[in-house]
């Protein structure tokens, strides 16, 4: 089983923003491909990649890579998820039936002890599609730098597939800001080989974060929407 929506979750996260020609990109799903359209920069498409440490404090404490991409929807900026995965069945199995992020299952490295490095990596835990075995996602060696004062609000919309509707889920929450250089090593040969060799036009660390991750009582009352699979556009 895992938590019932809104999850409130607790951590560090290290980001990443890269410009990727939008050809190397697979396609989003049809009915996000009809609703959403990619943000993009001379041409490329604005994509973030992750990793997160969720920690105890939150209902699910577990370790997290993804990809995804900024979109717009008549305007209005949203972040589809392409690629995710996590270390917790409960997280994988909440991710796809509550909001429909593509969650899969792999092994983590993910050492932040010795400051100012995080070192991290990933190994699927099932491999390519159609393998038996694992393979290497990537890793990255990420420096931490200056800690910018004070906490600053988060905020965003998630838009996914969700059977043949887009669902569109809120995300709330505030943390601490470092700058810092990442380097990025994604395996050529695995999902995302898109990321291969390419530099992070920024990196962040999003320290000490809470967020409130899907719709509360509070939001369901106000769009008017009871259900766990409302459309609303927040």
């Amino acid at each position: 089983m895992y938590p019932p929506e809104p999850w409130h979750l607790r951590g560090q996260m290290y980001l990443s923003l890269f410009l990727v020609p939008r050809g190397k990109l697979s396609q989003l799903p049809p009915v996000l491909r009809d609703t959403v359209r990619p943000i993009t920069v001379g041409g490329r498409v604005v994509v973030g990649a992750a990793w997160v440490s969720y920690e105890p404090g939150g209902v699910l404490h577990y370790r997290e890579l993804l990809s995804a991409v900024l979109v717009h929807e008549r305007g209005r900026p949203r972040v589809s998820i392409t690629d995710i995965w996590v270390d917790s069945v409960a997280s994988r199995e909440g991710g796809r039936r509550l909001w429909g992020i593509p969650k899969e299952m792999a092994e983590f490295q993910l050492d932040a002890g010795t400051e100012p490095l995080v070192d991290a990596a990933a190994t699927a835990a099932g491999g390519p599609i159609g393998s038996a075995a694992g393979g290497p996602i990537g890793s990255a060696l990420v420096r931490l730098k200056g800690r910018l004062p004070g906490r600053f609000p988060l905020g965003f919309t998630v838009a996914q597939a969700l059977g043949d509707a887009v669902r569109r889920t809120p995300v709330r929450g505030r943390g601490g800001l470092r700058t810092a250089d990442a380097a990025w090593r994604a395996d050529p040969a695995g999902p995302l080989a898109y990321l291969a060799g390419r530099r992070p036009v920024l990196s962040l660390a999003i320290t000490d974060f809470w967020l409130v991750f899907g719709r509360t009582p509070a939001d369901r009352a106000r769009t008017g929407r009871p259900g766990t699979k409302g459309n609303a556009r927040p």
